[in-house]
């Protein structure tokens, strides 16, 4: 059974970083794509940042130099280290794995940049 779970999420102030972490289950997360997406209130969920099976990154244009993604296969784990975060990040964090076509979601974790 496909299993995702994320943490890592608070409350921090501008500027401050935060790590977000996807652990998997039920499948081996380096032989697939993985992929972090954000939904604000009011908005639609949006692409954040992926990791394909090569290793090879993207970021969407908004957190790109701010934002850095990285896999752990021993672990199992996809990381979202997020810095230099601004209000405009206040979103509940999701990951995604693509498998055989299908979209297999985690419950989300809480991103909240305040002061």
């Amino acid at each position: 059974q496909v299993q995702l779970v994320e943490s890592g999420g608070g409350l921090v102030q501008p500027g401050g970083s935060l790590r977000l972490s996807c652990v998997a289950s039920g499948f081996t997360m380096e032989y697939y794509a993985i992929g972090w997406f954000r939904q604000a209130p009011g908005k639609e969920r949006e692409f954040v940042a992926d990791i394909n099976v090569g290793g090879n990154k993207k970021y969407a244009g908004s957190v790109e130099g701010r934002f850095t993604i990285s896999r752990d296969n021993a672990e199992n784990t996809v990381y979202l280290q997020m810095n230099s975060l601004e209000p405009e990040d206040t979103a509940v964090y999701y990951c995604r794995a693509r498998i055989l076509r299908q979209n297999f979601w985690g419950q989300g974790t809480q991103v909240t940049v305040s002061s």
